[in-house]
């Protein structure tokens, strides 16, 4: 999540909390849709039964959350910045609804998929506000994991429940069809945001990440998501985690949990040598910067690696303004299970367009990569970024064969004369790399985007040639045959399934506050 600057949080928690309010009453009136079907998983402390139409989006104000670390400032500052951003999704939403607009979305009838794909689909038709997926694959079995954060529905249980929370729904058939919508957890807290999830290599044993409010928890399942531990803490006296990227080992045992936290943003890295059961944490790098986690992988060797990319805010501070300097791409690297780590400057790259779309902050297009290893331990860095400030970004890819130590030059995956944001990638067999990346149409217009994907049999020296992926020509309010109005979200991901197919995620939305939702196109 990116912070607007402080001058404005107070005021900003005040208009949220009126909105909260204000969004109850509408919801009584029918405005606001019920929660999709919520079935299956839960823990130990989660609650079934119907939700208080009364809940959707609200956080409990007398039901503190039971994950809390010990405040500080800037954990204030972010609860604000969830506070505002909840209200005014909601605002959004209802005021689509209002005026008339389509809610929810659906691929038209008759639209042809792109070459070689089966076309774009909703992961959620009836959802009426889905944001930031991850998905998961299972190497060895045909199953496949989709999670997104749900606004603008009732809680998925009663009580001290959260919402927003995290959706997840599930395939057996390697992304074909997908079974019902389940809440990850029905436990208590008041929101839940930034979810993660991966698949053990040598297992099939699922983990997954969330943030309940500003803290960052750990849960898994061996049975396919059917069930889930109880949530763990992974942050230890952090005070509060931000955006947190999980990496984990093939056979489970290492888990390794990036995320920025205090002072200002610094990068920390938790780590589990016990399959999740229990934690420690380490600062990476303490500077003035603010420094955000975007991908992680553990190699087959052992290593770990993260994508991290590095802002400079006036000086320190501000996460959400327009950056005062360059932008850095690091990938920090251990070779010794997490005992140590090293900080390798991969590229350094201007700040580009400033988001201006409603509700966005200046750095939303900005600062984003995607890292992946290969089954033979090459290594692909894809990161957005512009050559003058406030120009049109690009997406670049460098590649390392000795354990990060050394990068390749960059090679540019999207179009001249257009803006490009949030890359994804996913590696398998050795060379074997598959990325997207969203990109604008009609000569850099922010209002028209599509996605598009490519792959490289060499390890990321050369690449196919571009495939727009988000082929579906309308079927939301924010899609066209021109494309979507906004990225929806600060990520989307790729997987790769066990028969080797290529299955990506997105989102998309008519503006940074929505309404949006998730898309998907897969690889028949």
């Amino acid at each position: 999540m990116r912070r607007m600057p402080r001058a404005l949080l107070v005021l900003v928690s005040l208009v949220a909390a009126l909105a909260l309010v204000a969004g109850v009453s509408l919801l009584r009136t029918g405005t606001i849709a019920p929660s999709p079907a919520v079935t299956g998983p839960q823990t130990a402390d989660g609650e079934t039964g119907a939700a208080d139409p009364a809940d959707v989006d609200a956080p409990d104000a007398d039901a503190p959350d039971e994950d809390q670390g010990e405040a500080d400032d800037n954990e204030n500052e972010e609860a604000a910045e969830q506070a505002e951003g909840i209200a005014r999704r909601r605002e959004a939403l209802e005021s689509a609804i209002a005026a008339g607009a389509r809610v929810g979305q659906q691929r038209p009838v008759g639209d042809a998929p792109a070459p070689g794909w089966a076309g774009e689909q909703p992961f959620e038709a009836t959802a009426p506000d889905d944001w930031e997926p991850a998905v998961a694959a299972d190497p060895h079995a045909p199953w496949v994991y989709v999670v997104v954060t749900r606004y603008g529905v009732t809680k998925p249980c009663n009580g001290n429940c959260p919402t927003p929370y995290i959706a997840l729904r599930v395939s057996s058939d390697g992304g074909a069809t997908f079974g019902p919508s389940s809440a990850l957890c029905a436990c208590k807290g008041s929101g839940q945001f930034d979810p993660i999830i991966e698949v053990v290599p040598n297992t099939g044993a699922v983990y997954a990440l969330y943030m309940n409010g500003f803290n960052v928890l750990f849960t898994k399942s061996t049975n396919h998501g059917a069930t889930w531990s109880t949530p763990v803490k992974t942050y230890g006296t952090v005070s509060w985690n931000d955006k947190p990227i999980l990496a984990v080992s093939d056979d489970g045992k290492d888990v390794y949990v990036a995320f920025n936290g205090p002072t200002g943003g610094d990068p920390w890295i938790a780590q589990s040598h016990d399959s999740g059961a229990s934690w420690t944490q380490t600062k990476i790098v303490d500077s003035n910067r603010y420094i955000f986690a975007f991908d992680g992988d553990v190699a087959a060797d052992g290593t770990v690696y993260f994508g991290e990319s590095s802002l400079l805010y006036g000086g320190g501070g501000n996460k959400g303004t327009y950056p005062t300097d360059a932008i850095e791409e690091h990938v920090f690297v251990s070779t010794t299970r997490g005992q140590a780590w090293t900080d390798k400057l991969v590229a350094t790259v201007q700040p580009g367009l400033a988001c201006v779309a409603a509700g966005c902050t200046p750095d939303y297009y900005l600062a984003h990569n995607a890292l992946s290893a290969d089954a033979a331990g090459s290594v692909v860095l894809l990161y957005d970024g512009a050559t003058t400030a406030r120009g049109l970004q690009t997406i670049a890819a460098r590649r390392s064969t000795d354990r990060g130590q050394t990068w390749s030059a960059a090679t540019t995956l999207s179009a001249a004369g257009e803006q490009a944001t949030d890359p994804a990638v996913e590696s398998g067999a050795s060379g074997d790399v598959r990325a997207w990346y969203a990109q604008t149409s009609g000569g850099g217009n922010v209002d028209q985007w599509n996605t598009w994907y490519r792959q490289s049999t060499d390890g990321g020296t050369t690449w196919s040639a571009p495939v727009k992926i988000s082929d579906a020509t309308g079927g939301a309010a924010y899609k066209s045959a021109a494309g979507y109005r906004e990225p929806y979200g600060d990520y989307g991901e790729m997987a790769i399934t066990s028969t080797g197919r290529s299955f990506a995620v997105w989102g998309e939305g008519t503006s940074y506050d929505g309404p949006g939702g998730v898309w998907y196109n897969r690889q028949p």
